[in-house]
């Protein structure tokens, strides 16, 4: 007997899927469709998404996904129209017939997320790190988005 973990957020994950179909398909049949669609079939693809952390400092934004097992040439970083957008894939590496799997947990396949970043920031200065299955993007903020410190005197 076969034991399958019960994922709940993967089946809401793939309901939100279904449904974005449902009404792309709708919209590019009747003519409301926008732009080439390019980001809608990488998120329709994807069957995994990375877990993520978001943090600031006075200086600049940090994103950082955990992509164990991945290579840098298997990940694609991309900024368009103030939304940064990360996908990629995770191959399975050893598919082998005569093991019997009891148990299969991490996710394998195409992944994709995006994260809309706030106006100001520096866009030309964007840039990632990525090390021991960690990506880490580094997002700097405009010189109107840093905060102020004004000195008060006392009288």
């Amino acid at each position: 007997m076969t034991l399958i973990k019960y994922n709940p957020t993967k089946e809401l994950l793939n309901m939100e899927r279904e449904f974005n179909r449902l009404f792309n398909s709708f919209s590019k049949n009747f003519g409301f469709s926008k732009g080439n669609g390019d980001e809608n079939s990488e998120y329709e693809n994807a069957v995994w998404s990375p877990l993520a952390d978001i943090y600031e400092d006075s200086d600049q934004y940090k994103l950082q996904l955990d992509l164990p097992g991945m290579e840098k040439k298997d990940v694609k970083i991309s900024f368009v129209e103030n939304e940064l957008r990360i996908s990629g894939e995770r191959k399975l590496e050893n598919e082998e017939k005569n093991h019997k799997f009891h148990r299969v947990e991490r996710s394998f396949g195409k992944f994709y997320r995006s994260f809309t970043l706030p106006q100001k920031i520096k866009e030309d200065k964007i840039s990632a790190n990525f090390k021991d299955g960690q990506l880490v993007v580094t997002i700097p903020k405009s010189e109107d988005a840093k905060p102020k410190e004004l000195e008060i005197k006392v009288n």
